[in-house]
């Protein structure tokens, strides 16, 4: 069964399943090297087009996409530049973002997940956010947590982040479950293509 058949009969925490399970898979493929590379390219080709101080980003879990030697370069170009990674301080919240640099020291965070040790806050205005899924209209299908959902509903709209989700192809869907609260992302960046 493909992904665009899997998002109009199965419920998300199937789908959800499935994608994590094919996208770790994938991770131990001798071929992700390439995707990676090329995911790499195309992400910093879109960056270039946006002028953003600051973009906040996650640490690589379940065989994403790991973004740390993109935005060192990205930093390394520039030094008005800051990146920031996610931080979950309380579960069922939005995130907070603080800052990193390539050789920040880094202590576990909530799920284990390496956050800065320094808790510097700084507010992104370009976010990359991980896509376990993801459909041509650029709707998104995280973890399940929320924490992206809730993040964006309590940004002041006039200061909203640019949205760039990050993917493999092989989490390309049909047409995703939405329920009232999920936004499409502005953009979303694969090894293959930007929609």
């Amino acid at each position: 069964m493909t992904p665009k058949n899997e998002a109009k009969s199965e419920p998300k925490s199937a789908l959800r399943a499935t994608l994590l399970e094919r996208r770790e898979a994938q991770s131990e493929q001798p071929g992700q090297a390439a995707k990676d590379k090329a995911l790499a390219t195309r992400l910093q080709e879109v960056l270039q087009r946006h002028p953003a101080k600051c973009i906040g980003f996650c640490w690589p879990v379940a065989g994403e996409f790991d973004a740390r030697d993109t935005m060192a370069r990205w930093l390394a170009a520039d030094t008005a530049r800051e990146a920031a990674l996610s931080v979950i301080v309380k579960l069922h919240a939005p995130m907070v973002f603080h800052a990193w640099g390539a050789d920040a020291p880094m202590k576990e965070g909530r799920y284990r997940i390496p956050v800065p040790a320094e808790e510097k806050v700084v507010v992104p205005d370009l976010l990359l956010i991980p896509c376990v899924g993801f459909d041509a209209d650029r709707y998104r299908l995280g973890y399940g947590g929320g924490y992206f959902d809730r993040t964006l509903a309590a940004w002041p709209d006039a200061e909203r982040p640019l949205t760039i989700g990050i993917a493999y192809e092989s989490g390309r869907c049909g047409r995703l479950p939405r329920e009232a609260h999920d936004m499409p992302l502005d953009a979303i960046v694969t090894e293959a293509a930007v929609y």
